[in-house]
């Protein structure tokens, strides 16, 4: 095989890793990595990319360090950065999908976006055809739907808009949902692997999943696929993700958001990578296999299961006798295909602010460390999905995934999340300030809770509970070695997980 480039992965602090060394399974050389450390650390960073001659830099930009890492890729001209910053242009705020769609000529809701607060709510008075879709425009992409609004009528717009304070003003005409949902599709190589309808709860209008809604990966329209293709080849994306209304009355398909920040599944994230290598190899690598409608299948595993796979494949069809070839993924419009690489001319041009001057505090460095952020401690055990997706770095995905790891589990250490695939030590590092004492009240647990505990389990659960009913309660931890079984060691480890009430 000829010479491989030198690859590394580009981390930042407090922001979750996407990809790491499993994701490259097979990748022969060593994969490095550079991490991003905030405010005055450009021209560090720069020089550890040198010093380490990375060839391809591998990793998104979060929405706050985006114009930072434009400027670094002008010190970088032989780094390739993957996806481009012209990819991840989308990333950085609602605006920039609506320039991207424009420029694009890509169907969208119609859109109107103010940094003049008067004229904006001129147009919602007296021009805006309601219901309107009211969003914060710029910030980081997983807050799910928490930021997006709906408003009936011009006093219900005004009252959102002087309460959230959102600058600019980004609104946009609803479209009236078929089936009351939309559609996630993710592209490899603009090739739709994974695509699924989302519907909203009951009594909600949203429809994102975290909060409360549903989904389903039948019956995706055609017209779906294809304007995430139209999208993704735009873009210039080896990977993207759209999401996608369909008007139920003449059933037009419309983009309302895409990125390449996208909360994917473990074995799309593989996908991925194999397509990379590819990619990087020119073709040593063999591109992955995923067939057209494959997550109609994939749809039918548990939810809850199918977030935690890894290595899934698809072995391509070989026939048995001549003839029969044209069988398998005959819809050949769809293949996997190379993304070309992006050039400068590929950014749309900022909106012209009517005579408006943007003002200063719009241009200045947009990096914000997360300890400037107010997050009040939480506790996991009886947190909503809100209070997680606020902890930095947290994806939804994610943020769902120990939803339901709570189910059966009740977390008394950040490392009890040790146990989910797509954490890891660094990440709860990060979290440490932000988290609430979470040690279980020995005195008050009945034995559900304690068996949930780690460590503890459902027989000596019920020694516990015996003990404390023979003895009134406890009165301090080490009672607990009075038990028997309960030693020096499984002392500490418990009594880094219950304690004595106030």
């Amino acid at each position: 095989m000829s010479k491989l480039p030198k690859l590394g992965f580009l981390y930042l602090d407090y922001v979750l890793r996407f990809f790491d060394q499993s994701n490259f399974k097979g990748w022969p050389e060593s994969i490095d990595s550079v991490t991003y450390h905030w405010k005055n650390d450009k021209e560090r960073f720069i020089k550890e990319v040198k010093r380490k001659k990375i060839e391809i830099l591998i990793g998104n930009i979060p929405a706050t360090a985006y114009d930072t890492f434009v400027e670094i890729s002008k010190e970088l001209p032989n780094v390739r950065f993957v996806p481009s910053l012209e990819t991840q242009f989308s990333n950085k705020s609602k605006e920039n999908v609506t320039l991207f769609c424009n420029k694009y000529d890509l169907s969208n809701p119609y859109t109107e976006i103010h940094y003049n607060k008067e004229k904006g709510f001129e147009y919602l008075k007296n021009k805006a055809k309601y219901p309107q879709i009211i969003k914060r425009s710029y910030g980081a992409s997983n807050y799910g739907g928490y930021y997006v609004h709906k408003a009936d009528n011009f006093k219900e717009a005004k009252v959102l808009l002087e309460k959230e304070k959102y600058n600019p003003i980004y609104t946009q005409d609803a479209i009236d949902l078929k089936y009351s949902g939309d559609l996630r599709i993710m592209l490899i190589g603009h090739k739709p692997v994974c695509a699924f309808w989302r519907f909203s709860g009951e009594g909600e209008w949203i429809t994102n999943t975290s909060q409360g809604g549903s989904m389903s990966y039948e019956n995706v329209p055609m017209n779906a696929l294809e304007l995430a293709v139209e999208a993704s080849k735009a873009a210039k994306a080896e990977y993207w993700a759209c999401d996608i209304a369909i008007d139920k009355k003449n059933d037009k398909a419309y983009i309302l958001e895409c990125a390449t920040a996208f909360a994917a599944f473990p074995y799309i994230r593989d996908w991925i990578c194999q397509y990379l290598m590819w990619d990087f190899s020119k073709g040593k690598f063999p591109m992955p296999h995923v067939p057209l409608f494959s997550w109609e299948e994939l749809g039918k595993i548990d939810p809850s299961l199918l977030r935690t796979l890894r290595h899934i494949g698809f072995s391509k069809y070989k026939p048995s006798c001549d003839g029969t070839w044209y069988l398998n993924d005959k819809i050949d419009e769809f293949n996997m295909e190379l993304a070309e690489l992006s050039n400068p001319n590929d950014v749309p041009k900022s909106i012209a602010f009517e005579d408006l001057p943007i003002s200063e505090e719009l241009n200045k460095e947009t990096e914000q460390m997360p300890d400037n952020l107010e997050i009040n401690k939480i506790n996991f055990n009886n947190s909503n999905l809100t209070d997680i997706m606020a902890l930095h770095g947290m994806e939804e995905d994610l943020a769902l995934e120990i939803q339901e790891y709570l189910e059966d589990n009740i977390i008394t250490d950040c490392s009890d999340l040790l146990e989910l695939e797509s954490i890891d030590e660094q990440m709860i590092k990060t979290w440490d300030k932000n988290i609430d004492d979470m040690r279980i009240d020995i005195n008050i647990a009945d034995e559900t809770i304690l068996t949930k505990i780690k460590g503890i389990g459902t027989k000596l659960a019920k020694i516990i509970i015996e003990f404390r009913n023979k003895n009134k309660e406890f009165e301090n931890l080490d009672q607990l070695q009075k038990i028997d079984g309960i030693g020096k060691n499984k002392l500490t480890q418990l009594k880094s997980r219950l304690k004595i009430g106030e």
